[in-house]
């Protein structure tokens, strides 16, 4: 091997200095790259946010905006970066005219004040102003005719918030400002139009991403290893099985900036091909544990409407540029919000080892707080969520702020009616127990009966005493209970007025 060597703003630079747990966000500040900022350190606010060349399909890729605060250096050996200093060439002679389109907007339209959150919106506004499906951004299909608006979950398409230039405001969710308000950053975001021709990161889209590039360094106590193949993980872990697994590093990332873990031996498994499948077929759809889920939903294309409404939802557009399914459960945590959407899918998870897989439904698979029936040395490979899927489906999280927050409470629903009786159901509950799980009672309190009103008020009764809800910071055990009991009422008005033909 030949060091550590990443590429940033089309530079070759060396990160032989960067140690198994030094952050993104660190080593580009030695670097001298002091545009991306620590805000919050732990992915919330979008003042360090980077663009990183991943893999967009056959020779090409796509500029993806992540959080540099989180995942560490090292996980980019071999990758490309670009930072806000890498956008346009503001030190020229001509300062107005060598900024970058993005820049230059939002300059002319006062969208920056302090500054200081401000090279984090260039950048998560860049990776939307190159986003392929956007209207205007210059890509084109076969034939010359450009290719349709990315699909977004129905939270999104409500919201109105996409510019004449298809510019998705949703882009910006992980970023926050404090003083300027964010008018005129919509107006600098609405008034870009499609990136020109010999753009030289437009074309750079039109190359494929670099691969996967093992990694080893130690450092002291501590060792950062990429897997070069899913064989030499399972021998990594057999050794050590104690080693922490990182894709997107949303999770221990955070614990790495505000609980000072420092992993022994950390292993990054999200570019190991065998993880990032994503495949339809067999009377089933299988996703692969280190898929992000930004990756998911582009290739889903709304084909399991119950998970497109779940990513407008799921944290924001950086976080979900970086973060998993497998990550996502792999915590246990009670309070991740994939869980319940995947427990009313009736979805298992495929867990491998170098002795084998086994395949355990959903909800068997949480054994007690942040635990689960994952044996040392196997890793979450895979979710599986069978075909076909139910008829009626919806998915309430229940926050202080719409989007970008953690669920006081998650609920998610999949209803099949026969006749106008429930032949099945199954819910999904977060946020009121130790662990995700499903409101079984509730189910059984539906099953085999007619979808009436009476039917519904019956069912929210029982499920207001589903789980063991507590007080805490998020919300009170009573507030829990009554957004579960309020959950079925809105399911059954939703499903009423779908089926009712004056709406259709």
């Amino acid at each position: 091997m030949d060091g550590v060597r990443i590429t940033v703003n089309g530079q070759l630079r060396s990160g032989d200095g960067a140690g198994p747990h030094t952050r993104l966000l660190d080593w580009l500040r030695a670097e001298g790259l002091t545009g991306a900022k620590e805000g919050c350190a732990e992915g919330e606010c979008g003042a360090c946010a980077v663009l990183v060349a991943r893999p967009d399909g056959p020779g090409r890729s796509r500029w993806t905006s992540v959080n540099a605060c989180l995942p560490p250096a090292l996980a980019f050996d071999g990758q490309e970066i670009i930072t806000s200093e890498g956008l346009g060439t503001p030190s020229g002679p001509c300062v107005g005219e060598d900024l970058h389109p993005v820049q230059r907007q939002m300059a002319d339209r006062g969208g920056s004040q302090c500054g200081y959150c401000t090279p984090g919106f260039v950048c998560s506004m860049a990776a939307e102003y190159y986003r392929p499906e956007r209207e205007g951004s210059g890509r084109r299909g076969q034939g010359g005719v450009q290719t349709g608006p990315a699909v977004v979950g129905e939270d999104h398409a409500a919201d109105h918030e996409s510019g004449p230039n298809g510019f998705d405001l949703h882009a910006l969710s992980g970023n926050l400002c404090r003083c300027t308000g964010y008018r005129p950053i919509r107006d600098a975001a609405y008034a870009l139009g499609a990136p020109a021709e010999t753009d030289p990161l437009f074309l750079r889209q039109g190359r494929p991403a670099p691969p996967a590039r093992p990694t080893q360094l130690t450092a002291g106590d501590a060792q950062f290893i990429r897997p070069a193949t899913l064989e030499e993980l399972y021998d990594r872990l057999e050794q050590h099985p104690e080693a922490r697994l990182v894709a997107g590093a949303t999770d221990l990332g955070v614990e790495v900036n505000l609980r000072h873990e420092r992993p022994p031996l950390t292993l990054a498994i999200d570019r190991l091909e065998p993880l990032r499948v994503l495949d339809v077929g067999g009377g089933r759809i299988e996703i692969g544990a280190a898929l992000t889920l930004t990756e998911v939903e582009r290739g889903l294309a709304g084909r399991v409407p119950l998970l497109s409404r779940l990513f407008p939802q799921f944290a924001s557009r950086l976080i979900r540029n970086a973060a998993s399914l497998g990550g996502n459960l792999g915590t246990g945590s009670p309070i991740g919000d994939s869980a319940p959407v995947l427990l009313a899918l009736d979805a298992s998870v495929v867990l491998a080892s170098g002795t084998g897989e086994r395949e355990v439904a959903l909800a068997d698979y949480f054994t007690g707080y942040r635990r689960s029936v994952r044996k040392p040395g196997e890793i979450l490979r895979a979710v599986r969520i069978p075909l076909p899927l139910a008829e009626s489906t919806a998915f309430y999280k229940i926050a202080k702020r719409r989007f970008d927050d953690i669920s006081s409470v998650a609920v998610a629903f999949a209803l099949q009616l026969d006749g106008g009786s429930v032949s099945s159901v199954r819910i999904g509950l977060g946020g009121v127990a130790a662990t995700p799980l499903r409101a079984l009672q509730t189910e059984q309190a539906l099953a085999g009966r007619p979808w009436t009103e009476e039917t519904a008020a019956a069912a929210a009764a029982v499920m207001a005493t589903e789980g063991t809800p507590i007080d805490d910071l998020r919300a009170s055990a009573r507030y829990r209970s009554a957004m579960l009991e309020q959950s079925v009422l809105r399911f059954y008005a939703e499903t009423q007025s779908a089926f009712s033909p004056e709406v259709a």
